[in-house]
């Protein structure tokens, strides 16, 4: 059997943490969206104002994956909870409980921290991801629509 250990991040892990980002992306057919830098995650995850929190799992001694994570706060419960920004697991590594591990890792966090929630979103494409939610209990937010304002038109809207 494997030896799966997770553990936190730390600021020498930035450029795994990169890696995996842009294995990611490539998983995701969004590589040349990935502009961040190793530098960019020092100072955003290791900083002085800390963003962003980052577990990375191990299979027998080796990383093999890692989950980006952040609380957010839900008013109508009146408590934060956690979202789950990024969850990457190497493609060799698939199939040995390491996704779940790092899942069951968060989970155990929220739960620590008194969060109400845990959640994430998922590319509608993406159904090895989809199946392996649902089959952890997760269920999709059929009635919600992500929306999103970045590039010219955050600026544009920053200057209204």
């Amino acid at each position: 059997m494997n030896s799966i250990e997770i553990r936190n991040a730390e600021s020498r892990d930035c450029e795994l943490i990169l890696s995996f980002i842009q294995h990611l992306a490539d998983y995701e057919k969004m590589s040349n969206d990935v502009v961040a830098t190793v530098e960019d995650l020092e100072n955003t995850l290791f900083g002085e104002k800390k963003y962003a929190e980052v577990v990375i799992a191990n299979l027998d001694g080796r990383p093999v994956g890692f989950a980006l994570f952040f609380h957010n706060y839900s008013t109508f419960v009146g408590k934060a909870g956690i979202y789950l920004e990024d969850l990457f697991v190497l493609p060799e590594a698939r199939g040995q409980r390491v996704g779940k591990s790092l899942l069951i890792h968060l989970a155990k966090i929220a739960i620590e921290r008194n969060c109400a929630r845990f959640e994430w979103s998922v590319l509608d494409w993406n159904q090895p991801a989809i199946d392996f939610y649902r089959s952890i209990g997760a269920v999709g937010m059929e009635e919600w629509t992500v929306q999103r304002v970045d590039g010219d038109s955050l600026e544009k809207l920053a200057a209204m």
